[in-house]
């Protein structure tokens, strides 16, 4: 699709349709990089550790959150040199 690049302010900028945005996802925020030469345009990407709490919630209100290797102590630590 060829489109025209537009006077915005002190920059420029283009129009992306609608169905474009609709058809990557795009609502209020993108990601802008430019690539080989071209500009490439993605969803944000989400932050580290996203949706980990909610997550963690799940598990815990499942009562599956036992320890996976059980309780151990730390009886010989006083037998170390550090």
């Amino acid at each position: 699709m060829h489109v025209s690049i537009r006077p915005f302010g002190n920059s420029r900028g283009i129009v992306i349709p609608k169905p474009m945005l609709t058809q990557l996802g795009l609502e209020d925020e993108a990601d802008l990089s430019v690539e080989n030469g071209a500009l490439v345009i993605r969803k944000p990407a989400l932050p580290a550790r996203a949706g980990w709490a909610d997550a963690a919630k799940v598990v815990a209100l499942a009562h599956d959150d036992a320890l996976l290797l059980g309780e151990f102590g730390n009886e010989a630590d006083e037998d170390l040199t550090w």
